[in-house]
């Protein structure tokens, strides 16, 4: 049995859980629901499940370059900075930037 996930029951999923209500933000949520659409369109109508837990363990979501840096690659003025634009990590991961802010959700690797 199947169940068709729109936006808004996607959005309610992960603001309903206690553990994982804090993990995306309201437009990070929307960007990861588009990405996830675009990815069963791709894959011909194969549909992905929906598991709050292996998603938040699976991707993060970054406020800038700079947080993402302190997380993979040190910390500022370390000169070890190894990612310069979300480029850079799109040469390792996914990269799904969120339209008109600064943030971007990154596949875990």
């Amino acid at each position: 049995m199947k169940e068709y996930v729109n936006e808004h029951t996607f959005r309610d999923r992960f603001m309903r859980s206690d553990n994982y209500k804090n993990n995306f933000s309201y437009k990070g949520l929307h960007a990861l629901f588009e990405y996830f659409e675009e990815i069963e369109l791709e894959m011909d109508g194969i549909e992905i499940e929906l598991d709050v837990v292996a998603i938040c363990c699976d991707y993060s979501e970054y406020d800038s370059l700079k947080d993402f840096n302190a997380d993979y690659a040190g910390t500022p003025g370390n000169n070890c900075w190894k990612y310069e634009t979300l480029d850079d990590i799109r040469e390792e991961t996914v990269v799904i930037e969120i339209p008109g802010t600064e943030r971007f959700i990154i596949g875990e690797f």
